[in-house]
Parts: structure tokens; C-alpha cells; sequence
């Protein structure tokens, strides 16, 4: 089963200024979660941010928030607990009036439903607190979650190894940064191949 860009969403976890620095490789964790956000920017996938307890731990990574269409500040280590399940899957909204009154030439067509993008795609730190617990969440409300692993941390790696041991146990996809962006393009004839490749091979 491959990822498919128009299916899913970026969950990016609590990237934040005085967490990061404590993160091993924080910095390359960092650098792959802004390559995912900016390519799933180019490729219209919805793009979501959490911070855990913001005024302790600081705001996230400036240039990441920005990427991100909304971010959910929370006291919960798991994100689903305060709302997060409820952003990816906004309930449907009833129908507004009375329309079974008005003859059938008058009564509004339904809009057509968008697509459900039920693929949830996971990053952030830390990879055995928060990530692991909002991942689980979000497994338990029936989403299908791919976690990229280079776009995890923990303050140790012994934790972070934990993390994806339970991860992959309890049925979440482990994916990396690259694996995520070419099963999102599928073919090197996509229109934005060359921009994102460009992408992949920078540094930063």
C-alpha cells in the first residue's frame, strides 16, 4: 500500500524552541520535517501543527508554524485528546432550512463531499511522549498513520527506538522523510518533480 498525496494529511509534533535543542540530532529531525512540510505545501496536502504547553516550551520552529494551516496549542501529551482528531475529520454539516419545503426546482443541490483524506502522516518529538501518544490516538479513531522516522526524536535514542518498536506494533507504518515525498509524487512526469527533487537534495 502506497501513500497517496490527494489521501492524506501532515501531522507535525511539537517542534519548539526550547524542546529542540535537547533532541538528539535535533537539528536534521528539524531539517526533514521542514523538507515534508514544504513539499506537501507545493503538493496542496493539509499541513497540521501541535505545541505542547507553548508557554513553558516555547512556540514552534518559526518557518515551520508558517507552513502549517493551523497549530493546536495543548496540555495533553497526546494531541487527540484536545481536538486534533476533530481538525482531520471535521464533522459533516447538516443541511441549513428546511429544503424538503420548497419545490423540488428551488431546493439547493448538495455539494459534493470532499474527499476523506483518512492517511495520516506523523513527525515530531518527542517520538516516545507526545508523537507515540497522538499516533496511538489517532490509530484508536481509525486513521491510517505513517510515522517518518527521520522526522522524529527523543532526547535519547534508547526512547526513540522504544517509540517505533510500539509504533510498528500496534500497526503504524514507518516511513522516512523521502519515502514519504516520492510515493506522493508517483511519477517522475509530475509537474513539480524537478522542484521538489531539488528539494530532497539540499541540506536543509
Amino acid at each position: 500500500m502506497l501513500m497517496q498525496a490527494d489521501e492524506s494529511q501532515l501531522v507535525l509534533v511539537d517542534y519548539q524552541s526550547r524542546l529542540m535543542p535537547a533532541i538528539h540530532e535535533g537539528q536534521n529531525v528539524l531539517a526533514q520535517a521542514l523538507k515534508l512540510a514544504q513539499v506537501a505545501k507545493l503538493l496542496q496536502v493539509p499541513i497540521w501543527g501541535t505545541e505542547q504547553n507553548p508557554s513553558g516550551l516555547g512556540e514552534n520552529d518559526p518557518t515551520l508554524k508558517a507552513l502549517c494551516q493551523k497549530t493546536l496549542a495543548k496540555m495533553h501529551f497526546s494531541a487527540a485528546e484536545e481536538g486534533l482528531s476533530e481538525w482531520l475529520r471535521p464533522p459533516a454539516k447538516a443541511p441549513a432550512g428546511n429544503a424538503r419545503s420548497l419545490p423540488k426546482h428551488l431546493q439547493k443541490a448538495v455539494p459534493a463531499k470532499a474527499p476523506e483524506r483518512n492517511a495520516i502522516v506523523i513527525a515530531g518529538v518527542e517520538a516516545h511522549v507526545c508523537l507515540l501518544q497522538t499516533a496511538l490516538d489517532l490509530m484508536e479513531d481509525e486513521f491510517e498513520v505513517w510515522v517518518v522516522t527521520d522526522a522524529c526524536g527523543s532526547r535519547t535514542l534508547r526512547n526513540q527506538d522504544a517509540a517505533f518498536d510500539r509504533l510498528a506494533g500496534a500497526g503504524a507504518e514507518l516511513v522516512t522523510t523521502e519515502m514519504v515525498i516520492f510515493e506522493w509524487l508517483q511519477t517522475a512526469e509530475h509537474p513539480q518533480f524537478r522542484e521538489i527533487l531539488a528539494r530532497v537534495k539540499s541540506a536543509s
